[in-house]
């Protein structure tokens, strides 16, 4: 067997397909942390995201024979399956999961700074989390996963002006529900 310490992924894909345990173990070491953050941006929360990644690698392992190669790179390929599990997840989902509930601060906590830094990043979240789920992907893949607008739109089978289109209707989304939060704050205030 080959050696595995500094192959690249479709090196260690091809190895996986003979049946090389240990190129998927360094597969999955290589590509687990981001495979979560999408799956997690994707479904909302961590414990579901890990559900999908689990789902997705054994798919991996168990269809490593399907792997062809042929120009796409290991990590699109990875990527692809992890978007579509997450989105299948959430279809199939029919609970609101406890992540969603309402937090109770903490009173032990005393700075404002972080109290409205928290609540910022919870609103980030909960618009990102409304948007419709291709574009939820969208945005994951191109800002938290760092991928170019050409390898996101391999992932979601689409065109790179559609994905692009995609992008431009999230980012509007996301600006139009922190805005009337900002709105409806300010007005609180008064």
């Amino acid at each position: 067997m080959a050696v595995i310490d500094e192959d690249d992924d479709e090196s260690l894909m091809a190895e996986t397909a003979a049946g090389n345990r240990a190129a998927f173990d360094r597969l999955t070491r290589r590509h687990l942390r981001r495979s979560l953050a999408l799956a997690h941006r994707v479904v909302g929360n961590a414990s579901d995201a890990e559900e999908v990644v689990q789902d997705a690698f054994l798919q991996i392992w168990t269809h490593a024979d399907r792997w062809r190669g042929d120009g796409t790179r290991f990590s699109t390929w990875l990527y692809r399956i992890v978007v579509n599990r997450s989105i299948d997840y959430r279809r199939r989902r029919s609970f609101q999961p406890l992540d969603d509930a309402v937090e109770v601060a903490d009173p032990a906590i005393g700075a404002d700074g972080l109290l409205a830094e928290r609540q910022l990043g919870a609103a980030v979240d909960a618009a990102i989390a409304a948007l419709p789920d291709r574009q939820r992907a969208a945005l994951s893949l191109c800002y938290y996963q760092e991928m170019s607008c050409a390898e996101a739109s391999e992932v979601l089978k689409v065109s790179v002006s559609a994905m692009e289109s995609l992008l431009v209707r999230a980012r509007r989304m996301v600006r139009t529900r922190l805005n009337s939060l900002i709105r409806q704050k300010d007005g609180d205030e008064k």
